[in-house]
């Protein structure tokens, strides 16, 4: 990735941040972060994605709250981005986070019952 790519993915990922947290009043959107930002080479087109946590109703609530303010976030940006053009954006619900957590679920059972394993046999 050339480095004034990286900058501006950045750059995105702060602002669109900021205007979710500051100036976004739907309900729906809670507590989301903005995880990364992947623009494509000539950054016409960015993809943003985002991790909410929480059931099933409060993610699909986040994807419709994200969803409508979609415009309200695109306008800012392009009022903050200083480029040629704004870039046109879609959000993606980023996955990972809640993927670390059941690795890590996993990893502790294994470890318990490698434990009980190891108790049992020493008796």
């Amino acid at each position: 990735m050339s480095q004034r790519k990286d900058k501006v993915a950045e750059f995105i990922k702060q602002e669109v941040s900021k205007i979710i947290h500051d100036e976004i009043k739907d309900p729906r959107v809670g507590f989301l972060t903005i995880t990364k930002v992947e623009l494509t080479d000539d950054l016409r087109y960015a993809k943003i994605f985002y991790s909410i946590l929480g059931d099933e109703e409060q993610k699909k609530a986040a994807q419709q709250g994200m969803k409508s303010a979609y415009k309200f976030i695109r306008k800012l940006l392009g009022e903050r981005v200083k480029l040629r053009y704004t870039p046109d954006i879609s959000f993606r619900v980023d996955n990972s986070i809640e993927y670390c957590f059941h690795m890590n679920e996993i990893f502790d059972k294994l470890e318990q019952e490698r434990k009980q394993k190891e108790g049992a046999t020493d008796d």
